[in-house]
């Protein structure tokens, strides 16, 4: 049963974490049949999460190196993005994630978002901005602001970046691949204080289920990551967000029970 829910549990990781649905949504709804010991779920989730931040590297490796020129200039905003959660995160994340970590919260949040999000799509934009290096410093430290959301449970980390770097001016396009590189010190700082937090500790079969956890994450990423870039040249967002609300409204059914 470990090795299904590792399975499961990793496909889950790989396939929301970067779409604009919420991963926390799904993995509450499945861990109501595919979970571990509640000191190993934390630690599994900080493995998959790293399977998914590797598949980013991958797909846009010549974002990551060489460092130079405009790689550089992209990797600066990015810092600049980032800034806001470590901060507030440091001073507030615990407290919120306790506070607010439950299904309704989560729910309410999704159909929330997911308004939203169709608020984005039929509201007149000018998309002033097609390039992901052209994205300014005031705009990036303000789509890092925005990411801030994304600590109330359900919110999704890419919706909130997403939704804010295009109503700052970018095209779909180009918020959707600001998300992806933000995702990377983005969760791998939130793993890194996790680890930190909650000291691994395995034993018996742990290593092999984190193993099968982290491939699964990774493989489903790189799929969803290209398959999401190619979707969204020429698509709206637009049943990401209705997909967001059904989804609220099956989780306050299900726990309603």
């Amino acid at each position: 049963m470990a090795v299904i829910s590792a399975l499961v549990l990793g496909l889950v990781e790989g396939i929301t974490e970067f779409l604009p649905v919420s991963s926390t949504g799904h993995l509450i709804l499945f861990n109501e049949w595919f979970s571990f010991t509640p000191a190993f779920t934390k630690t599994f989730d900080i493995v998959i999460q790293f399977g998914a931040i590797l598949a980013v590297v991958v797909v846009f490796a010549k974002r990551f190196w060489p460092l130079n020129g405009s790689n550089l200039q992209l990797w600066k905003r990015v810092v600049v993005s980032v800034l806001p959660a470590l901060v507030f995160g440091a001073l507030f994340g615990s407290k919120i994630q306790e506070a607010l970590f439950n299904p309704t919260v989560v729910a309410i949040a999704l159909i929330i978002g997911g308004v939203i999000l169709l608020i984005a799509e039929r509201s007149r934009r000018k998309e002033s901005i097609t390039d992901v290096a052209k994205i300014g410093y005031g705009k990036a430290f303000a789509i890092g602001c925005i990411q801030c959301l994304a600590f109330i449970p359900g919110t999704s980390r890419s919706a909130a970046t997403i939704i804010g770097t295009m109503f700052l001016g970018a095209s779909r396009a180009t918020a959707a691949e600001y998300s992806f590189f933000l995702a990377v010190p983005t969760i791998a700082a939130a793993s890194a204080f996790s680890l930190l937090k909650h000291p691994v500790a395995l034993a018996g079969n742990d290593a092999l289920i984190l193993t099968i956890g982290f491939v699964v994450a990774f493989l489903s990423s790189l799929v969803v990551i290209r398959l999401f870039l190619q979707y969204i040249r020429n698509k709206t967002f637009t049943p990401f967000a209705y997909y967001r609300i059904v989804l609220g409204i099956v989780i306050l059914l299900f726990f309603a029970r």
